[in-house]
């Protein structure tokens, strides 16, 4: 009976279906007494494609164990994203993080994803078919992560917006 359950532990892991993406890869060197100890720094973008994602960051003295413990963090720090019905974002926003800006606009269907770098692989493990966005200022790959989380995670629904002033849905334009 014990392996019966352990079974259905595994087969719910596994439903989740959590992609992942390494963003860079960097030998990263700390100086000792007896001179410089190498090690690894792994960016990785989790997302399961229907809303969530999440960017971590992991360190170790190999590749492996540094992407591994990136994986981690990331889905430790997790969002969840509202989206519209075509895949999109309900409303324009901007995102900081450190010295990134990022701003990101909804798109009509069939556009697809019309952004670079670091933001493309949040916003595809997120599960957004549809935006335009564009890096300004740095472009630190995890500085850009980052202001695109920062930016995801303050978006609203029109449900939301319409609680938050106490009024119905219908009566949010007028």
């Amino acid at each position: 009976m014990a392996t019966g359950r352990r079974k259905t532990n595994r087969t719910k892991k596994e439903e989740t279906n959590w992609q992942e993406r390494v963003i860079q890869i960097r030998r990263v060197s700390k100086v000792v007494k007896g001179g410089k100890k190498l090690s690894f720094r792994a960016i990785v973008v989790v997302g399961n494609e229907r809303g969530q994602v999440g960017v971590g960051v992991g360190k170790a003295s190999d590749v492996i164990g540094a992407v591994k413990k990136g994986v981690a963090d990331g889905k430790k720090h997790l969002i969840d994203i509202p989206m519209t019905k075509s895949n999109s974002i309900p409303h324009p926003i901007d995102g900081i993080g450190g010295g990134a800006k990022v701003m990101m606009r909804p798109a009509a269907p069939g556009t697809g994803v019309i952004a670079g770098g670091a933001v493309r692989t949040v916003l595809e493990l997120a599960g957004i078919r549809n935006i335009l966005a564009k890096q300004l200022g740095s472009n630190n790959p995890l500085n850009n992560a980052r202001a695109a989380i920062n930016a995801l995670g303050t978006l609203r629904t029109f449900a939301e917006v319409a609680e938050d002033r106490g009024i119905p849905v219908e009566n949010l334009y007028i």
